[in-house]
């Protein structure tokens, strides 16, 4: 859907860009979610299991970088899946005020049994883009996110 902004042809295509890569991510991501429910893990949960599996250990705080998310977000996310058992935190011994995290053993054989599946289904839908095509856009993306306004 294009943007219905009567201003100049600038700040349409911006617009119109924006809106269609906002539609695309959101429709992408719903889908993804759906199948991380059906874990019954929320996105930020399977996303801090997932960077845990392929990180290793790591503090809050670095965790938190790795997911673009608040430090305050992120506490809710662990403090969840410290509950179901699937990580671990464990006091540095050089700081005693931070926290390494780990994956459970239960959370490594959940991420480990589930990622293949979470890939293949990336790979499907994005196999609507050919490998220029996903060059070009892994390339577009890392721009904007590095933009400034």
């Amino acid at each position: 859907m294009p943007s219905h902004y009567a201003g100049c042809a600038e700040k349409v295509r911006a617009l119109s860009a924006f809106i269609n890569l906002m539609r695309a991510a959101d429709t992408l991501g719903n889908r993804l979610a759906r199948k991380q429910e059906a874990l019954g893990l929320t996105e930020s949960q399977f996303g801090a299991l997932e960077a845990l599996h392929h990180l290793g250990p790591m503090t809050q705080k670095e965790l938190a970088g790795k997911l673009l998310k608040s430090t305050a977000n992120t506490s809710l996310v662990l403090a969840n899946l410290e509950k179901a058992g699937l990580v671990q935190r464990d006091r540095l011994k050089d700081d005693l005020r931070c926290y390494q995290l780990s994956l459970s053993n239960k959370g490594k054989k959940l991420i480990e049994e589930s990622f293949p599946s979470h890939a293949q289904a990336i790979t499907t839908m994005m196999n609507a883009l050919n490998a220029e095509e996903l060059e070009t856009l892994r390339v577009l993306c890392r721009k904007l996110g590095k933009a400034s306004l």
